[in-house]
């Protein structure tokens, strides 16, 4: 199961980067009234999620990176299954979905952006359980 891997079960499911269990985010991350708020403190260990003012504008580049990693896929995608399709299409497909996509791009690119800075404590995890069980 992907609990193994800590960091990519928190990146995935934006739970907390220490216990894996409280919520990442203040609300879901195509709710457009909060998109991609983050919550001040973990509910479940007390983590302050916000280390410092503005913290999480290093996600950018995470979130850039993202972006460009899906639209050489994309590209790619249709090349190897010989899609007749115009480079304007081209641009088009790429930009539309990027856009559909913003919400979840920002939302995983901060998620990694706090796991890179963050890390799963075993210990805390396991008392978090225990409480909540």
């Amino acid at each position: 199961m992907m609990k193994n891997q800590p960091k990519l079960y928190s990146i995935f499911f934006m739970k907390c980067p220490r216990c894996l269990q409280g919520k990442f985010f203040a609300s879901h991350p195509f709710d457009l009234r909060s998109l991609n708020h983050v919550k001040d403190r973990c509910p479940c260990c007390d983590l302050n999620y916000k280390i410092e003012p503005s913290f999480y504008f290093g996600s950018m580049y995470i979130s850039y990176a993202l972006g460009i990693a899906i639209a050489i896929t994309i590209y790619l995608l249709t090349h190897l299954l010989s899609i007749e399709i115009s480079y304007k299409q081209l641009f088009g497909l790429i930009t539309g979905i990027l856009v559909l996509s913003m919400p979840i791009i920002g939302a995983w690119s901060k998620t990694i952006w706090a796991n890179i800075f963050m890390h799963y404590d075993e210990a805390i995890a396991n008392k978090v359980k225990n409480n909540n069980a």
